[in-house]
């Protein structure tokens, strides 16, 4: 595979990977304020494992996830209150989420701008070919 190919290929398993994490981070935005009994598991939240190809690039193999007991919090007067007053939210913290999601965006968009810069060498050297 040429030089150029596999640059394609790694730049767009960067993007694939980012665009996972990045949708990872807004599914976990989005159930923040989720609230449960605390009978009930709280939302929990994900996180990718991420592993290395050898041919290069990356490939998702997985997701791992929060602590399901949350945060208990004394809401008494919530209708999923347990006698005592409590419930469940997630154990997520919204400025690591928005931290997450800055990495990802910046990630995906060099990923992008490799993958621009060798898709214009390829395109530059078919030209020379000419």
């Amino acid at each position: 595979m040429s030089q150029v190919f596999s640059t394609l290929a790694v730049a767009q398993s960067g993007m694939g990977t980012y665009k996972l994490w990045i949708d990872a981070v807004a599914d976990n935005v989005a159930n923040i304020d989720n609230v449960t009994s605390t009978d009930e598991a709280a939302f929990q939240e994900r996180f990718l494992t991420v592993s290395s190809v050898d041919t290069g690039g990356v490939t998702v193999t997985g997701a791992a996830f929060g602590d399901p007991n949350g945060r208990p919090v004394y809401e008494p007067s919530n209708p999923l209150a347990d006698d005592n007053g409590m419930v469940r939210r997630p154990d997520i913290d919204l400025s690591d989420q928005m931290v997450f999601l800055q990495l990802a965006q910046r990630g995906y968009q060099a990923n992008i701008n490799v993958f621009e810069r060798a898709r214009e060498s390829y395109e530059t050297a078919l030209k020379i070919g000419q």
